[in-house]
């Protein structure tokens, strides 16, 4: 797992600071932001917040002025490890856990690897992500990520949104994964269809993307496990200059 250049805990009823847990496996949420620049940066940080809150009704997270206790929590503790970083807060019924850690930067040979499991209530950044992370935890993350498949389909990865593209078309799962921040922003930028990808057809796409807080735009080199290897990048760098607008 990575190393955390930040890590506190808070008792959500009286915001006393206790041992730090990162909360994985409880009944809560979270988000993920990239932090750049000095003084920091909170990448797309309204929609976060916006999502985070939306989420926490689904998850019992009931506090008065949460979210000026979730956006003071930030602030407080929002500092600078470094020029490129991942800040996560994370929620449950009894605590509020922040962190920092090192933005891994995705290398151009990336790969995925399969993994058959679908989240619990995945239209949620929910915490049950462990069997997720057991499998992270094994892959050096500026190499590999896991692509979630279930019935067939692909559905998203252990980190970001996939996006496929066919003859210049872009396509994304429609069903049964998170519809993250970052590929809301780029759906504004651009046109992206959203539809079943099933592994049967995954040779039909030329391009293979990861959208996300963490992994930006980074395009996929291969799937070994069905055999798939990247044959342009046209589209990549395209959305990849839409996202370094954020950046």
């Amino acid at each position: 797992m990575a190393t955390l250049l930040l890590k506190k805990s808070y008792q959500l009823s009286n915001l006393k600071e206790v041992i730090f847990k990162d909360l994985w496996g409880s009944r809560g949420v979270f988000t993920t932001m990239r932090m750049i620049g000095k003084p920091p940066k909170l990448i797309l940080f309204k929609p976060h917040i916006e999502n985070l809150l939306k989420s926490t009704k689904k998850y019992g997270i009931i506090k008065k002025n949460l979210k000026n206790i979730i956006i003071y929590l930030i602030n407080k503790n929002t500092l600078y490890k470094g020029p490129d970083n991942l800040f996560r807060i994370a929620l449950n019924k009894k605590l509020i856990s922040v962190s920092i850690r090192k933005r891994p930067k995705p290398k151009t040979n990336f790969n995925l690897l399969l993994l058959r499991y679908k989240r619990v209530e995945p239209n949620y950044k929910n915490l049950y992500y462990k069997k997720i992370l057991a499998k992270l935890s094994k892959v050096d993350s500026t190499k590999f990520d896991v692509a979630l498949v279930a019935n067939d389909k692909i559905l998203e990865t252990g980190t970001s949104n996939l996006v496929f593209v066919k003859n210049g078309k872009i396509f994304s799962p429609k069903k049964n994964c998170y519809y993250g921040n970052t590929l809301k922003f780029i759906c504004k930028k651009i046109k992206i269809n959203f539809k079943d990808i099933s592994i049967k057809s995954i040779h039909d796409y030329e391009e293979i993307i990861l959208i996300g807080s963490g992994k930006g735009v980074t395009s996929v080199s291969n799937i070994n496990d069905l055999r798939w290897k990247r044959r342009s990048t046209k589209c990549y760098t395209k959305l990849n200059k839409i996202y370094n607008f954020l950046v």
